[in-house]
């Protein structure tokens, strides 16, 4: 019995023995012998790693504001200069070696633009379209389309083109009045050609003027990356909705530094409608030469105010000449609003209906009176006459 036992024990300890050797070298095997599925290895890993399950909600993330709108952002190329007729001599490679490839008079150039209705009305910037010939729209889902102006506002850079397709995806209308100092926006446009690309940021600053950039100013500046290319793309906030059109940088390079500028969806929709319904933006005039007042003046005119806009000139038979407004003037407030200074002064004329009197009130030496004026209809700006 004795004997029988200590064969037993020898037989076992030679069995875990190749057991170990086995699990070492072969550890599939080992699982096999266990009664382990065939055929599917065990893949080891010499570092543990931690894997998130497919279902984690994400965080902080921008992606459900960007699934809204970028389907209504658009890729815009514009063409200037005929296409040359194709002739059998462009095709004669002595005929090219002297007189060059005849198809490279053409320029091209791109931009964005964002679709406001399923109509077919697309935004942009006035200086993306303003000198091409051919204007094409490419869709996020690779339809393409070409574009006719509807009309376009250089005062504000901005511009209304229409494409005829089925089923677009248009943009909902934010309310760029309550944006704040800090909130969190995005930029959707096709910088430098690459294709469509969202950029986040925050709203720096608002009613930035004085740029120099529009004659009407009252930008929202973002540090959003705007690049080349982004201009008429969209700004919006994190639900989706347009807060703006970007259209300018601060850049002494030509890239994002930081500083980009977008004109605020108020803007947008009074120019947007204007346009649709009359193919124009309609503003006010009363055919004055305004001046900011800077101490220099305030100190030349004996000037006690700061606010207000000087009138240095007053085009003849004008309606502020009608009207009995001299230069020397301060004009101080239009139809009761205060005016501080020429941006000021602008904005609240141009809202004026032409045909319309309005009541203007202008300090004169030390004396204030209040005046009736006829509104005139703005001039086109000469840029736009001499086209």
């Amino acid at each position: 019995m004795r004997r029988l036992w200590l064969l037993f024990a020898q037989t076992v300890t030679v069995g875990l023995a190749l057991w170990f050797i086995v699990a070492s070298l072969k550890p599939e095997w080992a699982v096999s012998l266990l009664g382990g599925s065939r055929g599917k290895p065990v893949v080891t890993s010499p570092a543990q790693i931690l894997q998130a399950p497919s279902s984690a909600p994400a965080q902080d993330s921008y992606r459900e504001a960007a699934r809204l709108a970028m389907p209504a952002v658009v890729n815009i190329f514009t063409t200037k200069g005929a296409r040359q007729p194709k002739t059998p001599f462009m095709d004669d490679p002595l005929f090219r070696r002297f007189f060059g490839d005849q198809q490279e008079d053409r320029q091209f150039s791109l931009g964005s633009g964002v679709v406001i209705s399923p109509q077919g009305y697309v935004l942009t910037n006035n200086h993306v379209i303003e000198t091409a010939d051919e204007i094409e729209v490419a869709l996020a889902d690779g339809r393409k389309a070409v574009a006719k102006v509807v009309g376009t506002d250089p005062e504000t850079d901005l511009a209304v083109v229409k494409i005829d397709l089925p089923n677009l995806p248009a943009i909902t209308l934010g309310n760029a009045d309550q944006a704040r100092v800090g909130d969190v926006v995005l930029a959707i446009g096709n910088p430098f050609g690459v294709g469509q690309t969202v950029t986040m940021g925050i709203v720096s600053a608002l009613g930035r003027n004085h740029l120099g950039i529009n004659t009407f100013e009252n930008f929202i500046q973002t540090d959003a990356a705007i690049n080349p290319g982004n201009s008429g793309g969209a700004l919006i906030d994190t639900s989706g909705h347009l807060l703006g059109i970007n259209t300018a940088i601060y850049s002494r390079s030509g890239g994002s530094l930081g500083i980009g500028f977008a004109i605020p969806v108020t803007t947008v929709k009074d120019v947007m409608e204007s346009i649709i319904a009359t193919g124009q933006k309609v503003r006010g005039w009363i055919g004055v030469e305004p001046q900011d007042i800077t101490p220099e003046l305030a100190e030349s005119f004996g000037l006690t105010r700061k606010s207000g806009a000087i009138i240095a000139g007053v085009l003849k038979n004008g309606p502020a000449d009608k009207a009995g407004m001299r230069p020397g003037d301060i004009l101080v407030a239009v139809e009761g609003k205060a005016v501080s200074d020429t941006t000021d002064m602008l904005n609240l004329i141009a809202q004026l209906t032409p045909g319309n009197k309005a009541r203007m009130t202008v300090l004169r030496k030390t004396q204030e009176s209040t005046i009736e004026v006829t509104v005139g209809k703005r001039p086109k700006p000469r840029r736009e006459e001499q086209e």
